[in-house]
């Protein structure tokens, strides 16, 4: 699944405030919950699964990029929200580097294969040092939009080699 299908407007955090790994995974699924993305019945439980899953291992997968993820079972679809720090989160990442760039995404337990489908879908995006300059450099929620949903190539185009 593209990670611009489960993202809009509403769902792009430009500053967080957050220095810290829990504290940036709360103020994401704050948000979503302020924009009523996630009903405020199931924050809890939510964070809960979340800090489970952070126990296991951080999700903060190097390069500047961290994929906080974990299932529900009151959600009825997936649910994402991007956040980017300029300053850089203390993630406990695989690499020691602050992470600058957090996709957290929720998937019904109903709908557990779209869980790696996503995850990978996002790291292999990540994985291009040019989508993290642009991501970094971007201005707008509109200009983060467009990077992360890239129109097809023309022939003769190239598309960026990965770091």
């Amino acid at each position: 699944m593209k990670l611009a299908k489960l993202l809009n407007i509403d769902r792009i955090l430009l500053d967080m405030k957050a220095t810290e790994h829990w504290p940036a995974i709360e103020e994401l699924v704050d948000f979503l919950s302020e924009k009523g993305d996630i009903p405020a019945t199931c924050r809890e439980g939510i964070l809960t699964a979340l800090q489970e899953r952070e126990a296991q291992i951080s999700t903060g997968i190097g390069s500047g990029v961290a994929i906080p993820h974990t299932f529900s079972d009151t959600m009825e679809e997936v649910v994402a929200v991007f956040g980017r720090s300029k300053a850089g989160i203390d993630f406990e990442a695989l690499d020691n580097a602050p992470v600058h760039f957090i996709i957290l995404f929720i998937v019904p337990r109903k709908d557990y294969h779209l869980h790696l489908r996503t995850l990978a879908a996002i790291a292999k995006m990540f994985t291009n040092c040019e989508v993290r300059r642009k991501l970094g450099a971007a201005e707008s929620r509109d200009e983060i939009l467009e990077i992360l949903d890239p129109k097809p190539l023309r022939k003769g185009q190239e598309s960026g080699e990965p770091c």
